[in-house]
């Protein structure tokens, strides 16, 4: 499996994938079921057991974008 760069997409939405909820790219696993896990308790490796058609790397580059997107959020630009 290949790392993910920062231009390839990771989630998506299409309103023809459970009705537009974005998902992970390839897969109808929606984004807030990771999140969910991780509220939980759960550890992403046990979260990647129950969802095996998300890899490693996709669940990552999503937590480092939600990471970005939060600290944008935190600091706006002046």
């Amino acid at each position: 499996m290949h790392a993910m760069t920062p231009t390839t997409p990771v989630i998506h939405s299409d309103p023809e994938i459970l009705g537009g909820t974005p998902v992970f790219v390839g897969t109808r696993v929606p984004v807030k079921t990771l999140l969910d896990y991780l509220e939980a308790g759960d550890s992403l490796d046990e979260f990647l057991d129950h969802f095996p058609s998300v890899g490693h790397d996709q669940a990552i580059a999503t937590l480092e974008l939600a990471k970005e997107m939060l600290m944008a959020y935190a600091n706006p630009a002046r």
